[in-house]
């Protein structure tokens, strides 16, 4: 876990309770002497979304939910099935051929867990691609286009009436910008989505379609500018795209989440919600087991302690940016997951997740804003309560002490350690810490 908290009263300070407060090496609280928090704050700060935070923002991947992953106890409500085994090669290996077992067992894990699945439709199998000898990330032909759209019409359809009325949400394809993952044109990746669209609203018209989700920002932005410039926004319920920064912190998502809305708003799509659907960073395991570099040579790899800090980090800025889901990638990857791959037992990273989750679900974030390197992140509690999360985006750390008009009367780390106390100097860092 977190290797334990270590709180420490310092002595001399009468009416005040100094506390420097540890998990592992890295700080969980801290700060800097505040002189007036007003007037420090950014005159930009986040605009989250109006209402409270559901289940369904907080979403994971699992490779291995039927092979030996157990059932993640720390709360979540939704399921994207990527590098899971239910891409369509899977689903139909050969024409007519169907083997819905696994994917059969996922939807009946979900029913049982309240999880709502996201089916993302995509990958050609061999026989139906249009270039079934090229490669890709996964079996040859696999990023290529169908080759005919009667087969692709026939998968969705097929798919869609089987799970009628108990999986609503789908995505098209994955990271089309990337080739490893789509070769085709932006232009026939816009029949894809027509056609998928179209019958999944005709099976059920409370089905939810996702729009292809292109990865990172810069450049690889091009590619959704130019889905949208063709109409694609005719043809998606909600925009997705994964906001990876795999070598940089947490707050750098932030440009890019704005260039995205930009982009919306130019071709008037800006009122669909916008869905983070796949986020992650390399990290080490605790268990001795390797964490694999391969392909994140050039990706920066966390510690236990500072990959508690992404995850929280992560979350707490997705919703104070207006994203309406997160799904983390991925619960019980070896490189990047949230469990220890031999003794699947919470990493940090995990125990972050289900704290974090704790901070935010139900509550109305009202605010999210910086300055002098200082986050602070302002929540309405549902029984009428206010809580703040603060956090410093720098790695040193500074001494802070919380207004006295926040009337703060304990704190909570990620590791779950709290201290009552109605003025508290605190040693702030890059670890979330919640205040209440």
């Amino acid at each position: 876990m977190t290797g334990g908290l270590n709180c420490v009263p310092q002595q001399g300070m009468p009416g005040r309770r100094k506390v420097l407060l540890a998990v592992g090496g890295a700080a969980c609280l801290g700060g800097m002497s505040m002189m007036g928090m007003g007037s420090m704050l950014s005159s930009k700060p986040l605009q989250p979304p109006s209402g409270p935070v559901p289940s369904t923002y907080f979403g994971l991947h699992m490779h291995r939910a039927d092979a030996g992953t157990p059932w993640p106890p720390v709360g979540f409500g939704t399921w994207r099935l990527w590098d899971a085994y239910t891409t369509w090669p899977m689903l139909e290996p050969q024409r007519g051929n169907w083997d819905f077992k696994r994917l059969d067992k996922y939807v009946a894990m979900a029913k049982l867990t309240g999880v709502e699945i996201l089916l993302p439709l995509g990958l050609s199998p061999a026989w139906a691609s249009a270039r079934p000898d090229e490669p890709s990330a996964y079996k040859p032909g696999n990023a290529a286009e169908p080759r005919d759209i009667a087969d692709w019409r026939n998968f969705v359809r097929t798919v869609a009436e089987r799970y009628k009325g108990r999986i609503r949400y789908y995505e098209l394809w994955n990271e089309p910008n990337l080739r490893n993952f789509y070769t085709g044109s932006v232009e026939t990746m816009l029949q894809l989505a027509r056609e998928a669209y179209a019958i999944l609203k005709q099976v059920d018209s409370q089905n939810k379609f996702a729009a292809p989700a292109a990865t990172e920002g810069g450049k690889q932005l091009d590619w959704l500018d130019r889905y949208l410039v063709l109409g694609g926004g005719q043809f998606m319920d909600v925009l997705s795209h994964h906001f990876y920064v795999p070598r940089e912190a947490p707050e750098k998502m932030l440009p890019i989440v704005e260039d995205v809305r930009k982009i919306m708003a130019r071709h008037g799509v800006a009122y669909k919600p916008l869905w983070n659907t796949e986020t992650g960073w390399w990290m080490e395991n605790g268990d001795g087991t390797d964490s694999r570099p391969a392909p994140f040579t050039t990706w920066k790899k966390l510690g236990l302690a500072e990959a508690a800090a992404y995850v929280s980090r992560s979350l707490i800025l997705g919703w104070a940016a207006g994203l309406a889901r997160f799904y983390w990638f991925a619960w019980d990857n070896h490189s990047m997951g949230l469990i220890e791959p031999s003794t699947k037992a919470l990493k940090p990273a995990g125990l972050a997740y289900a704290r974090t989750r704790e901070w935010l679900e139900g509550s109305i974030m009202t605010g999210c804003e910086i300055a002098g390197g200082v986050w602070v992140c302002t929540l309405n509690r549902p029984n009428g309560s206010k809580a703040r999360i603060v956090w410093l985006e720098s790695e040193k750390t500074r001494q802070w002490t919380p207004p006295a008009e926040w009337g703060i009367r304990e704190a909570e780390t990620l590791g779950g350690k709290k201290l009552d106390g109605h003025q508290l100097e605190l040693q702030l860092g890059q670890t979330p810490v919640y205040l209440s």
